[in-house]
C-alpha cells in the first residue's frame, strides 16, 4: 500500500505508533501526534543516524519500522516507552551525539564509552 494509505489506516487506530520512517517526511503531518510518532522514538531515530548506526556493531531491532524502541539493541525503558537506560558500550559509534538525545526525559544512564562518538556543536 501507498504511504498516505498507511497513513490513513494509522489515523483510524491511534493507538498504534506509525512506521518509524513515516515520522520523518516533510509531507506528512503525522509527526505532531505523539501517539503515532513518539518523541523518544524519534529521539533514538535521530541519534542512530548521528552516530552512524548502520556502521555499529550490534543494532538489533533499530531499523524496523514497526519494532517498539524499547526492543532495540541497548535501549532500556521504564514502562512501554520510556527510555532510562542507553547503553552502547564499545559499539563501533562514530559521528555525533544528535541534540535530540535531550528527549530521553527520563534518561538515567548514558553508555556510549568505548566508541568514537563526538559532541555535536551547534
Amino acid at each position: 500500500p501507498s504511504p498516505l494509505r498507511i497513513l490513513t489506516i494509522l489515523l483510524r487506530h491511534r493507538s498504534y505508533p506509525a512506521p518509524l520512517d513515516l515520522c520523518f517526511f516533510d509531507n506528512f503531518t503525522v509527526s505532531k501526534y505523539t501517539n503515532m510518532c513518539p518523541i523518544e522514538r524519534n529521539a533514538l531515530k535521530q541519534f542512530y543516524e548521528a552516530a552512524k548506526g548502520q556502521e555499529w556493531t550490534k543494532s538489533e531491532n533499530w531499523t524496523l519500522p514497526y519494532k517498539n524502541h524499547c526492543k532495540w539493541d541497548g535501549v532500556y525503558c521504564f514502562g512501554s516507552s520510556n527510555v532510562i537506560n542507553l547503553t552502547l558500550h564499545g559499539n563501533g559509534l562514530s559521528g555525533t551525539l544528535h541534540p535530540s538525545i535531550a528527549n530521553l526525559s527520563l534518561l538515567k544512564v548514558l553508555d556510549l564509552s568505548n566508541n568514537d562518538i563526538k559532541v555535536g556543536l551547534s
